[in-house]
């Protein structure tokens, strides 16, 4: 068995989200048999060697870094050796390609998408732009910088009313779990959601509200795609409460779709996943609309949340696989992969 490095918490929005997935990929792992390392990244960026008994877990505890380039891990006065890395990190400075290089960099086996694949995917606009070049539907969208909102702000809402129409979605363009998301339905909610957004990031996407049915689907490598799965919300849409607070939401797998809605849905995840050139795994978003049978590309997420409870697990543990099979899964396929690309040659 392995030596998992497993890190979690992180600089982003999502970090106590992060904090409660690591608890249940810690566990899995241990009762799989492998030897599990679990370091928190506190808000600042700080590394810390947590202690496994909080629940959920905390960043904090002894002081660790990681040497680079060697990909060792300095815990006070001693080192220790890893074989592959589990980031359990969502959002930006983990799940966007930043760790992914550092681990590219140290030449350390990991689980998930590499650097490309994670920071396009976290992109919703490139991300975006890349599917619909690729011939699948996605919802009308525009892309704004801060720069031309605080140059033209008239122009901008003008823009929104004659090419997407009210009501739509504002959101920052890099960010998770409904963080910075607003809907808007007159031109001053729309300035006060575009103004929300881009507390969190620098470019901003405006969204024409989709009305359909939420259907996600869980990919591994191959690809493989699971039955896909349904979010249901009492909620106007799937706020960070809604997903983490509301015991009215649920996500109920596999979803409830004619055999050929979910043999086609499955198949646009897949096409999704080589696309944007993911690996390892991810979870694909689509709006469903019942009426006309069709599916919208919404985002593809490279680490979702891990809880044993959440969408992606969900979506295996329907399809027969175990959750402490999944993540071993997971880990063997990262080694596996870092094997392969450590034969390609570099000169």
């Amino acid at each position: 068995m392995s030596r998992v490095l497993l890190l979690f918490g992180g600089r982003s929005s999502e970090h106590e989200v992060s904090c409660a997935s690591a608890v249940s990929v810690h566990d899995a792992l241990v009762s799989a048999g492998h030897r599990v390392v679990p370091v928190g990244i506190d808000r600042d960026g700080d590394w810390f060697l947590a202690d496994p008994t909080f629940r959920p877990f905390r960043a904090e505890g002894r002081s660790v870094e990681m040497i680079v380039p060697d990909g060792m891990l300095r815990v006070t006065n001693h080192e220790v050796g890893i074989d592959v890395v589990f980031p359990v990190l969502h959002g930006p400075w983990g799940e966007d390609g930043t760790i992914q290089g550092l681990m590219e960099t140290c030449g350390i086996a990991y689980v998930g998408c590499g650097v490309l694949g994670s920071s396009l995917a976290m992109d919703k606009d490139l991300a975006k732009r890349v599917i619909q070049s690729s011939g699948i539907d996605t919802s009308p969208w525009i892309r704004l910088h801060r720069a031309r909102w605080d140059a033209d702000a008239n122009g901008v809402i003008e823009q929104v009313v004659s090419s997407l129409r009210y009501p739509v979605f504002v959101k920052p363009a890099a960010q998770g779990s409904s963080i910075g998301v607003s809907k808007a339905e007159n031109d001053q909610a729309l300035k006060d959601a575009i103004d929300s957004a881009f507390r969190y990031d620098t470019k901003v996407i405006v969204e024409r509200a989709v009305i359909g049915r939420e259907i996600e689907v869980a990919v591994l490598d191959g690809p493989r795609a699971s039955a896909p799965g349904e979010v249901i919300v009492d909620a106007e849409f799937y706020t960070y409460e809604a997903k983490y607070a509301d015991a009215s939401s649920r996500f109920e797998a596999p979803a409830s779709l004619p055999a050929s809605a979910a043999s086609e849905v499955r198949g646009l995840a897949e096409r999704v996943f080589v696309e944007l050139g993911l690996s390892g795994l991810a979870r694909i978003d689509f709006f469903y609309d019942a009426a006309k049978g069709t599916f919208l590309f919404n985002e593809a997420n490279t680490m979702p949340g891990f809880t044993s409870i959440s969408g992606f697990p969900k979506m295996w543990i329907a399809a027969g696989m175990a959750y402490p099979d999944l993540c071993s899964t997971l880990v063997d396929a990262a080694i596996d992969r870092h094997e392969e690309r450590s034969k390609l040659s570099i000169r």
